[in-house]
């Protein structure tokens, strides 16, 4: 017996994205877009001289929600053509729009413009959610920007920085994404009606080769469709050079929410700083103590398959035929839809992370304590030289010092002994208490509160103000 649980349901249809990213890919969004299209053709060919009457447009206008889909899937089975099948099913709803519906228009009217709108919207949508990403990486921040933190190259204990200017860093990735995505959303344009093969040629019989009823035909669409203007040419489709530009650029914000999460998943290891773990969550069905940092390993998950996804625009683009071919169609209904479904989800996770992440400062200062003496050693030797010591000769007691120290920590598993070897030394002349001064951690992170502040004041806050409309999202964890 056939029930909900008997078929596949995707994923992304259920289990990751927002209800907003969902919608913009359902077949309401797309059928009912549909129809805006053909009206404003309709519209816009009355308005150019042809006949067409008021009524006609009227009845299409109050058909445009109501879409008949049983209608169109039974007809679909019959003809095998989405498009006819939904022209079909329009026309039994508009009697006296039939003859007119689609008129001169070919298949890619609908399909390739219906794609070009829901890509734009589905781009602020993104555009909007990277907004509040960096709206919690800059309050967090600037809450953190003193804190001294040991950094890390190759994952080896390196000069400290701060907790704050470490964020800045997972914020400066999101904000290149957001100018390309930018870009992108700037330079996108209607296919327009450019006919079977790009050239207008149906138009130009309807218009009676009338070459400037043409061009105002598409300049009229887009401008009810909300666009500024057509692509110049095409051939029966947009290019698919287009795809592969905004998948690009999910592609950039999957790479630079995987690096953040990444160093979340690092920091959880050294119990520094971890992802929201909630009262009644489960990390582990077998160790129940565990706190897995799940939400970062879906966002590496949902990253690795957006920044994958690309190679889809990448192949269909190099490989269509002159003016079309089809092997994109399916290709595109997937690729597309589960690039814009994923990279949703995985803004979602980084929103909700970066509202919440717990920091653990007792223990990152044990960490950089930990190491702070090995870093300390150029100071001290400096010191040592003002008071009258070689220079050559402290170096090279320093580095014995420095092994012998290194041997207890990771041979005996002991504490880091390092100053109290230089202070038993002779050769340099100075007290445990003289060498501890030399161990306060803001003396070693350079500029990096200041880069920090300056960061969230100079690329921050012009983004917040320019999109202050748009902050305060939240974002839901639904498993």
């Amino acid at each position: 017996m056939e029930n909900k649980y008997s078929e596949y349901i995707s994923p992304l249809s259920q289990r990751y994205p927002s209800k907003e990213m969902k919608y913009l890919f359902s077949a309401e969004k797309k059928f009912t877009t549909w129809r805006k299209l053909w009206v404003a053709l309709a519209e816009s060919e009355k308005e150019l001289g042809l006949d067409i009457t008021d009524r006609q447009i009227a009845q299409m206008k109050s058909h445009i929600d109501d879409v008949n889909y049983e209608v169109a899937a039974e007809r679909e089975k019959v003809v095998r053509h989405d498009v006819m099948s939904h022209v079909y099913a329009y026309g039994l709803q508009c009697p006296d729009a039939k003859g007119i519906i689609h008129l001169g228009a070919t298949s890619c009217y609908v399909g390739d413009n219906t794609d070009l709108i829901i890509m734009r919207e589905a781009l602020c949508l993104v555009r909007d959610k990277i907004v509040n990403v960096l709206k919690n990486l800059a309050d967090f921040a600037l809450k953190y920007a003193d804190m001294p933190t040991l950094a890390y190259t190759h994952f080896q204990a390196a000069q400290p920085t701060t907790v704050g200017k470490r964020a800045t860093l997972w914020a400066q990735d999101l904000t290149m994404d957001l100018r390309d995505i930018e870009y992108i959303i700037d330079g996108l344009k209607l296919l327009g009606s450019k006919g079977t093969t790009g050239t207008q040629a149906s138009f130009m019989e309807l218009f009676d080769g009338d070459e400037e009823k043409c061009r105002l035909l598409e300049k009229k669409i887009a401008e009810k469709m909300g666009f500024d203007g057509c692509y110049a040419v095409s051939g029966q489709t947009y290019s698919r050079k287009v795809d592969f530009r905004v998948l690009s650029a999910l592609s950039g914000v999957a790479q630079s929410a995987h690096k953040f999460s990444n160093d979340i998943r690092l920091l959880r290891h050294l119990k520094e700083i971890e992802e929201p773990f909630e009262k009644n969550q489960i990390g582990s069905s077998a160790m129940a103590y565990k706190r897995n940092p799940m939400r970062c390993e879906r966002m590496a998950s949902l990253a690795n398959y957006v920044i994958s996804d690309l190679n889809n625009a990448a192949m269909v683009d190099s490989t269509q035929w002159f003016e079309r071919t089809l092997d994109d169609s399916a290709n595109k209904r997937l690729s597309i839809s589960e690039g814009f479904l994923a990279t949703d989800a995985i803004l979602e996770l980084y929103n909700n992370v970066t509202r919440n992440l717990a920091v653990y400062p007792k223990v990152i200062e044990k960490d950089l304590l930990a190491e702070l003496p090995f870093m300390a050693t150029e100071n001290i030797m400096m010191d040592a030289v003002k008071r009258g010591g070689d220079r050559q000769d402290l170096h090279e007691k320093i580095r014995v010092h420095s092994m012998a120290a290194g041997a207890v920590v990771k041979q005996q598993g002991g504490e880091n002994d390092l100053l109290e070897r230089i202070a038993a030394d002779e050769a340099f002349g100075l007290s445990l208490d003289e060498l501890k001064s030399h161990l306060k951690p803001e003396n070693y992170v350079g500029r990096a509160p200041g880069q920090t502040r300056e960061f969230v004041e100079n690329v921050l806050n012009p983004i917040f103000e320019k999109y202050a409309g748009v902050l305060g999202m939240t974002a839901e964890i639904n498993v």
